[in-house]
């Protein structure tokens, strides 16, 4: 890695900082930032196979930090290579295929979609999901989705208790490693990190984990009113996950990760009235906390560009993979920042010349005002070509420079709500009293109810059992978000 003084680094840190999070503001910085999602192309650039980085963490933040520290970019994600192999074979995860076992060591993870009959939640399920998400999980689900537990009712065993134990030491682990991996991509590489926190909707989330998709149309005919109540039912859970790890500064934005909530998988009427419905108040009440949410919308999700615009100016970074960049632009670029665009298709087939004719491309047609981000469509994988990322690099700096007379003088920070769009709890209320809340797994209210008598502070007794609690929280819906 190319690493210079700490000065060099702290200054070259400040200015992309001020350059990501102008743009993201929807306004105009010194030049266009560019914000690779590189996930097993770090190993092409560092000599790592997609095995070593899905295996080994360590590695896979060292291929980061190599390439961010030789590629000019503003920012980029701790590890894109999300899934660590560690922590899903201690589990036995049935849906992931582990590069070198069960793939070639070359292959990226991949998700096995179990099929209709063997989906890991059944359609009379609903009402225990509706009446305790966190409850159906950790008795239903996780049995189910792991070759290492028992099923509740079956005698427990070794093998149950050790990956149990195993699992959430290996989580803690690894969520605590990317604390400092955050400060070494600032001190050493001077690259900020992309975003914090994740978040995906209600309705995919009933298609990637608990119904698949097939179990999801069946039900959207068969029975719809169960699917719209228990997206009402995850939703205050998945806001919570999302603003229990976002950037408590409120300056890079939360990832959130489009799936099969749109046209072509289900009809407009129900992205309108059940995925849209159930997700817009979540971003709705992202944003009043002062979290700017990036919708990455993988595929192709123009037909609902007029639903997105609907959000509060700034409350979002729109993410353009296989959608149509400047109808994006016409349709949100007014009231968003942008991002994306260029085809991994190109960078995996194409010259150098072409991706450069590209960048140029995008940025007069859509960077023109600012408010644009440059990276490839979708997250970049080990078939990109060295050279085609450097052409990007090398022609985002060349062609995305704003005259110095247009461009505002550099600022920090995320952008911020309106007063009038600040007003939390108004979206998305908690659940009544008397249902499992967010955030917890079982109330203190119960907890205290087996307590014959308490001699000491109840204060303190109660803010212990909670935090233990939350813990408990985090690793089931971890397990069923991240991994």
């Amino acid at each position: 890695m190319h690493i210079g003084s700490s000065d060099d680094v702290s200054a070259r840190y400040d200015a992309r900082f001020a350059r990501y999070t102008t743009a993201m503001r929807n306004e105009m910085p010194d030049r266009v930032p560019l914000r690779p999602f590189v996930a097993e192309f770090t190993g092409v650039h560092a000599g790592y196979t997609a095995q070593e980085l899905a295996h080994d963490y360590q590695r896979a933040f060292e291929a980061a930090c190599r390439c961010a520290a030789d590629y000019d970019w503003d920012a980029v994600v701790a590890n894109m290579v999300y899934v660590w192999t560690g922590l899903a074979q201690s589990l036995g995860l049935r849906y992931y295929a582990v590069p070198g076992i069960d793939i070639p060591a070359n292959t990226g993870f991949q998700y096995r979609e179990p099929s209709k009959d063997d989906a890991f939640m059944k359609a009379d399920e609903y009402d225990a999901l509706i009446d305790d998400p966190t409850g159906f999980l950790y008795n239903v689900w996780l049995p189910r989705v792991s070759t290492q537990l028992s099923p509740i009712g079956e005698p427990c065993t070794y093998k149950n208790n050790l990956a149990l134990v195993k699992t959430s030491m290996a989580m803690m682990q690894y969520f605590t490693a990317f604390g400092p991996q955050v400060e070494r991509l600032r001190r050493e590489c001077g690259a900020v990190s992309a975003i914090s926190g994740i978040l995906k909707a209600p309705m995919d989330i009933i298609a990637d984990k608990l119904r698949g998709y097939l179990g999801l149309v069946d039900d959207l005919f068969e029975r719809r009113d169960k699917v719209v109540a228990a997206c009402e039912a995850l939703a205050p859970h998945l806001l919570h996950v999302a603003r229990s790890t976002a950037d408590p500064t409120g300056n890079v934005p939360i990832g959130f990760w489009m799936h099969r909530g749109g046209v072509p998988f289900v009809s407009p009427e129900i992205f309108k009235n059940i995925y849209w419905a159930t997700l817009k108040p979540i971003i709705q009440e992202l944003w009043a906390a002062g979290h700017q949410t990036l919708f990455y919308a993988e595929g192709n999700w123009d037909h609902h560009l007029e639903s997105f615009a609907e959000l509060p100016e700034r409350s979002i970074v729109y993410h353009v993979d296989q959608g149509n960049l400047f109808k994006t632009r016409d349709v949100l670029g007014e009231r968003f920042c942008l991002s994306g665009g260029l085809a991994n298709t190109m960078l995996s087939l194409e010259s150098p010349a072409n991706v450069r004719r590209r960048v140029k491309e995008i940025i007069e047609g859509v960077a023109g005002n600012g408010g644009y981000i440059m990276d490839a469509s979708a997250i970049i994988q080990n078939d990109a070509k060295v050279e085609n990322l450097r052409a990007m690099t090398e022609a985002t700096l060349e062609y995305g420079v704003y005259s110095r007379g247009h461009a505002a003088p550099p600022s920090l920070g995320g952008p911020r709500p309106k007063p009038e769009d600040a007003a939390g709890g108004v979206y998305l209320p908690n659940p009544p009293a008397e249902k499992p809340q967010p955030g917890e797994c079982v109330a203190w209210s119960k907890k205290r109810a087996e307590i014959p008598e308490i001699q000491g502070d109840e204060a303190v007794c109660r803010e212990v059992w909670q935090n233990i609690d939350a813990l408990g929280n985090t690793f089931i819906w971890q397990m069923l978000l991240s991994f």
